[in-house]
């Protein structure tokens, strides 16, 4: 097959690449058997009409205005390796003409949720605490260790927002024994019964959890609405670990909560990044930082080439795409969470 009977392929993935999402074996692939034109989210736009016209796959989600859209009348589906579906297209008028917008955001479900346990262990038993301490000469043996300990097994558990990673959490959750609550608006309270959690409201899930996962995305509705209020709300001691985005939290108001003494909690997300060196959390204690690396493993890069490939096989053979997460025309344009900038 020469190179112009090939299917067209625009290459924009933004902040990752291409080496970061395949393998050397997968990447050969693609370049194989597809005809790759490699470019920026700035150069996109000014890319030739007949590539333009011709592109059926776009690997990455750079800005599509609708008059750019227009003259990509070849265009089947957007494949998002950045995880979070950006309002920066003309959704409508996309699939009005039947273009798939998917996802691969998917693969980190699994690292973040175990990031996220670990950090619930950590706030538990202090295990990074009583390390510092032992590296000084100051550590504290036996019960003197664990006055503040807690166990995880059989805990009031509560998660914030109960998609992928609410879900990969949840399956790691059960070796625990926790008796699980879940709050999240956009589901009906069945889904959460048939995966053994029990439906809750906000408050509920606040005011009854010795630990509350917020895995909640950002939409158009919901930014800051874990406030002050609501870190008031939660038990005495509980603990609070943020995984998805800093923006569905007032910061200041966390960082107000636990340096009272009424909650601990820990973040792998902030509301800049990378955030200044003279930002308070910093000087938090009792408040456990990770610098937005709990779903930045090598393994999850690589699953995005997988699906990637598999989603464009099969609709190179007439069929929709199964492995990553389609965007549903009611909920995608209120997404707000901010780009990526780093991997």
């Amino acid at each position: 097959m020469n190179k112009s009977e090939r299917t067209l392929v625009v290459s924009v993935p933004e902040p990752r690449s291409l080496d970061i999402i395949f393998t050397q074996e997968q990447k050969k692939h693609l370049f194989e058997n597809y005809e790759v034109v490699e470019t920026t989210s700035i150069d996109f736009g000014a890319l030739p009409e007949e590539t333009l016209a011709r592109v059926k796959y776009v690997i990455g989600q750079p800005p599509i205005s609708l008059d750019l859209f227009e003259r990509m009348g070849s265009l089947k589906c957007v494949l998002n390796v950045e995880s979070n579906l950006i309002n920066n297209m003309p959704y409508d008028h996309l699939f009005a003409r039947g273009v798939h917008v998917v996802t691969t955001g998917a693969v980190f479900a699994e690292p973040v949720a175990e990031m996220g346990l670990g950090l619930a262990l950590d706030l538990a038993r202090g295990i990074g605490h009583a390390n510092a301490l032992f590296e000084v000469g100051m550590e504290r043996w036996g019960g003197d260790g664990n006055k503040a300990a807690r166990l995880l097994s059989g805990a009031d558990v509560g998660i914030i927002g109960f998609g992928d990673l609410g879900r990969a959490l949840n399956r790691l959750l059960v070796g625990f024994r926790a008796k699980v609550k879940s709050f999240d608006p956009w589901l009906p309270a069945s889904i959460l019964r048939e995966n053994g959690v029990v439906p809750a409201t906000l408050n509920e899930v606040l005011e009854q959890s010795d630990f509350v996962f917020v895995v909640a995305a950002v939409t158009s509705e919901n930014a800051g609405f874990l406030n002050g209020e609501s870190f008031a709300r939660m038990r005495k001691g509980a603990a609070f670990i943020l995984l998805s985005r800093a923006d569905v939290v007032d910061f200041a108001a966390l960082i107000s909560a636990v340096e009272s003494g009424h909650i601990v909690a820990a973040s792998d997300v902030f509301p800049e990044e990378p955030l200044p060196k003279d930002h308070p959390v910093r000087r938090v204690q009792n408040f456990i930082k990770s610098a937005h690396r709990a779903g930045a493993l090598d393994v999850a890069f690589k699953r995005m080439g997988d699906m990637v490939l598999e989603d464009m096989a099969l609709m190179e053979r007439g069929l929709p795409p199964l492995r990553c997460k389609r965007a549903e025309r009611e909920t995608v344009a209120r997404m707000r969470s901010k780009p990526v900038t780093t991997n």
